[in-house]
This record gives C-alpha cells, structure tokens and sequence, in this order.
C-alpha cells in the first residue's frame, strides 16, 4: 500500500552468517535496550541462525537495518532497502587509505572505514540521513566515546 505507518518502537534487522547464507533477524524494541543488551541479543541471534534455529517471525517486522559486509572483505556497496523498512545502514571493511592530515598538510595512511545509507527519501529529509550517518561515523572513530554516552 501507499499507506505511511509510523512506529514508536525501533525494531532493527542485524544481516548475520548461517551455513545457508545471510539472514537477517530482529532485535526487538532497541529503544529500550542497553548496548550490552544490544551485543548479547546479537550474539544470541547469530548463534541461533548457525545452528539453523531462527523462526520466520524472528526475521520479521523490522524497521530499520545495519549489514557489515566488511566482515567479509567488502570495500563498498550500495544497500538495498527491505520495504517497508524506512533505512539500511551498510559498513565496510576497515582498510588503510592515504588521506591528508589537516594539521600538517602530510599525506598518512588511517583506517578507513566506507559507509552507506540507503533511506526512503518520502520518510526521511536528506539532512537528517546525512547529520544521522556523519554521527555513526563519529561514534565508530572514537568508540569509547559511544560506550560512555558521552
């Protein structure tokens, strides 16, 4: 349908390995939950789908995804949103690129680390999807800063 449905919950598929290929379950209600929360759910889930244990209902109904295909080696892609998902998040392989020092003008090799936002432009401003990635990426070049909820 046309028909824009608005949730007060978070409900974000994680894409996980199984011996099948990658499926992507559910973590529920995120909102709620602590990043410790969030890492043990993600555990759970990815020990169940590799021992082929994931129902039909643990991959439904999310609102949101995050993939890393740089777990296996990808440098770059274009994420493709599963409607009637608003988002997906893509993360890449964490590789050292030359970039230019700010302070010195000296070219140096830094982890890099590619990222993609796919977002249903009809839900989503563009400004928002560009603060929202620009914040992930902060958040992943200074983790600790994100664990302390600084």
């Amino acid at each position: 349908t046309n028909e824009i449905v608005y949730k007060d919950y978070c409900d974000v598929s994680i894409a996980v390995a199984s011996p099948a290929g990658l499926v992507v379950p559910v973590l529920r209600n995120t909102e709620k939950m602590s990043f410790a929360d969030v890492e043990k759910s993600i555990a759970n889930h990815a020990k169940n789908a590799r021992e082929g244990k994931l129902a039909l209902e643990d991959m439904a109904g999310g609102t949101f995804t995050i993939s890393n295909g740089g777990v296996y080696g990808s440098l770059m892609s274009t994420p493709i949103i599963n409607m009637p998902q608003s988002a997906i998040l893509g993360m890449h392989n964490t590789k050292l690129r030359p970039v230019v020092n700010p302070s010195t003008g000296e070219i140096e090799a830094r982890p890099m680390m590619y990222l993609a936002l796919t977002y249903d432009h009809r839900l989503i401003d563009g400004r928002e999807a560009a603060t929202f990635l620009k914040g992930v990426a902060e958040k992943i070049g200074d983790p600790q800063r994100m664990l302390l909820e600084l």
